[in-house]
C-alpha cells in the first residue's frame, strides 16, 4: 500500500513538472518528494517492526517447544500467532478449525447443532467432539457465556458424541510465564468433572500440533484417550491428572 502511494506520487510530480509552468512546478514536485520521503521512513519503520515482531514470536515459541523455530514455514506465523495470541475469538476459532484439519481431523460446523463451534470426528471410529472455542484474558471460568450453549449440546449429543472446550487462556501472558499460571478455575474443573466435558488450552495444542508433524506422538490416539477418559476426578486426585490423560502429553 505505502509503495502504491509512493508510485502515485511520482507519477503526480512529473506529471506537474511536465505541464504547469512557473512556482507550480517546483512547488508540487518537491511537496511529492517530502511526501515520498516520509512514506519511505513509515515503511522502513513498519518492516522493522514486523521484523522484530516475527523475532519475538520465534523466541517465545523456542521458550515453548525447545525446538530450533528456523524450520517454522513463514505462512504458519499469522496461525500461531493467532493461536497463542488471539485477537478475539473468531480469529481464534478459524485457526484452530485450521489446525484440526491440517491434522487430518474431519471437522465441519455443527449444521445439525446450534449449540457448538464444529464437530470435530476422531478418523476410523464413531467418535465425535463438540468443539466449543473460548478466549480468557486470565484463566478460564465458569462464566463464559459459551458455557450455556456448552449445556445445550450435552443435553442434544447423540451417542459416539463428546464435549471439547479448546481454550486460548492468559492471553497478554508470555508462554514462559503461562507455564507458571493456573490455566482452570475450581468452579470450571468442578463443571468439567459433573458432565464429564474434555478441555484443553490453545497453547498445549500448538504444542500437540508441532509434536504430531514432526512424528512424535498418534495424536488420533491421543484425542481418543481424551474421549474415554472420564471426569470422575476423586479428592485424592489432582487436577491435572483429570486433564491430562497421558503424562508426557501436559494439558495444563
Amino acid at each position: 500500500m505505502l509503495l502504491f502511494l509512493q508510485l502515485i506520487l511520482t507519477v503526480i510530480a512529473i506529471y506537474v513538472a511536465v505541464t504547469h509552468e512557473e512556482e507550480t512546478r517546483l512547488i508540487i514536485p518537491l511537496a511529492c518528494l517530502v511526501l515520498m520521503f516520509i512514506i519511505g521512513r513509515l515503511e522502513r519503520t513498519s518492516s522493522e517492526k514486523e521484523m522484530a515482531r516475527k523475532e519475538f514470536l520465534k523466541s517465545e515459541i523456542d521458550k515453548f517447544s525447545h525446538k530450533d523455530s528456523t524450520t517454522i514455514k513463514e505462512q504458519d506465523f499469522f496461525t500461531i500467532e493467532t493461536l497463542l495470541w488471539p485477537k478475539n475469538e473468531l480469529l481464534l476459532l478459524d485457526t484452530i478449525h485450521a489446525i484440526f484439519k491440517d491434522l487430518g481431523f474431519a471437522i465441519t460446523p455443527g449444521i445439525q447443532y446450534h449449540s457448538v463451534d464444529r464437530i470435530i470426528k476422531v478418523p476410523n471410529t464413531q467418535r465425535s467432539f463438540g468443539l466449543q472455542v473460548m478466549m480468557y484474558e486470565e484463566e478460564a471460568d465458569r462464566a463464559h457465556p459459551k458455557i450455556t450453549r456448552l449445556l445445550q449440546f450435552e443435553k442434544e449429543k447423540k451417542e459416539g458424541e463428546k464435549s471439547i472446550i479448546v481454550a486460548s487462556t492468559h492471553v497478554r501472558l508470555t508462554l514462559a510465564d503461562r507455564e507458571k499460571a493456573a490455566h482452570i478455575s475450581k468452579e470450571l474443573t468442578d463443571f468439567l468433572v459433573q458432565y464429564n466435558v474434555s478441555f484443553i488450552t490453545a497453547h498445549h495444542l500448538y504444542g500437540l500440533w508441532q509434536k504430531a508433524k514432526r512424528g512424535e506422538i498418534d495424536i488420533f490416539a491421543f484425542f481418543q484417550k481424551i474421549y474415554s477418559h472420564r471426569g470422575d476426578l476423586s479428592p485424592q486426585k489432582r487436577t491435572l491428572d483429570f486433564l491430562s490423560p497421558s503424562p508426557d502429553l501436559p494439558i495444563q
